[in-house]
């Protein structure tokens, strides 16, 4: 079972003044970092598309269970 979401705490004084002043200048992106970014997406998008392909083909193929034979008699 899942854990209940926790409130969203609130922050007062200096921790929510640092916060503001973050939200309001966001740290720029070069463009190569979002070039990169974006290949790191598109190449964990291709990973995910091959393991569904994978899981489905695995639910077409008819599954065979082979059970070995034990013999109860002794010598």
């Amino acid at each position: 079972m899942a854990n209940p979401i926790k409130e969203t705490p609130v922050l007062y004084g200096e921790d929510a003044r640092r916060f503001a002043a973050r939200i309001a200048n966001p740290k720029m992106i070069s463009k190569e970092k979002m070039e990169e970014m974006e290949r790191d997406y598109e190449s964990f998008l291709q990973a995910l598309e091959r393991g569904r392909a994978r899981k489905a083909a695995k639910k077409r193929e008819p599954s065979t269970l082979t059970i070995p034979f034990v013999s109860t008699s002794y010598y």
